[in-house]
């Protein structure tokens, strides 16, 4: 992350945990806009504690979670209404999913857990005929623009803790529980891989060290041009509440949901 002195980060990481806010969660809220009203099935890669999977129910007719990390599906489980067309699995993306087509494919915090081109081709696979696919990741920064990014990102993430805790001391949320791991690949290279399997595929950076992939089954075939989001276009999701891996990868951990450093 952004180069600061060892003082500063040291009291920024006590600030961040004692004012813990989850960034995984703050995108929620944006992830529900790029879907349709109306789903059928809908799958989420890294559910962790369920959050997403329940926001989720409230539009499709079934949702799965799957995660790699027995503890975190047990208390999302636990948070569950038995009612609530939403289900949970421990096992991994890539070999556990439930069978079957999906309208909605999400996974946040989790796709850096799996090799890249091995989890998109499956998603693709596995998504419905008018189906779409929404990724919120986290990636190394390489490019002066990436730290720049960086940069902006620490006051802000010192407000939105400030704002979201009402300025008061807080536990770690539940979603902040499970192990992290930090991003390996660039934004780059998650693009041109992203690219070579979605063709269509929109990325773009956006603050609190994340980046967001949308792409729609229709996309395949309707021979649209990759845009490369490559630059410097980012983005702070406004107007949404609280809120790397998600753990449904090969390896348990998520990189940090909240706090100072990217994982």
């Amino acid at each position: 992350m952004t180069t600061l002195p060892p003082r500063i980060t040291r009291a920024l990481e006590r600030f961040h945990a004692a004012h813990p806010w989850d960034h995984n969660a703050h995108y929620h809220r944006w992830i529900l806009r790029q879907l349709p009203g109306r789903l059928g099935r809908a799958l989420d890669v890294g559910s962790g504690s369920g959050d997403l999977a329940r926001l989720l129910a409230a539009r499709a007719a079934e949702v799965h979670g799957v995660d790699a990390d027995p503890a975190i599906v047990d208390r999302a489980r636990e948070l569950t209404d038995p009612a609530a067309r939403v289900s949970f699995t421990v096992g991994d993306a890539l070999e556990t999913v439930p069978p079957g087509l999906y309208d909605a494919i999400t996974c946040v915090a989790t796709l850096h857990h799996m090799p890249l081109r091995d989890a998109l081709t499956r998603f693709r696979r596995q998504l419905s005929p008018d189906g779409t696919l929404v990724v919120v990741g986290v990636y190394r920064p390489q490019l002066l623009s990436d730290y720049l990014i960086d940069a902006v990102a620490v006051p802000a993430n010192v407000a939105m803790a400030l704002i979201k805790n009402r300025g008061r001391k807080a536990p770690r949320p539940t979603s902040m529980t499970a192990p992290t791991r930090p991003a390996s690949m660039t934004f780059g290279d998650i693009v041109l891989d992203a690219h070579r399997v979605l063709p269509g595929a929109r990325l773009h950076r956006r603050l609190f060290w994340r980046y967001t992939l949308v792409w729609h089954r229709d996309e395949e075939t309707a021979g649209r041009s990759p845009r490369q989001g490559l630059g410097a276009a980012w983005t702070f999701v406004r107007g949404q509440k609280s809120g790397s891996d998600g753990g449904a990868g090969r390896r348990s951990g998520r990189v940090p949901h909240g706090g100072f450093r990217r994982g």
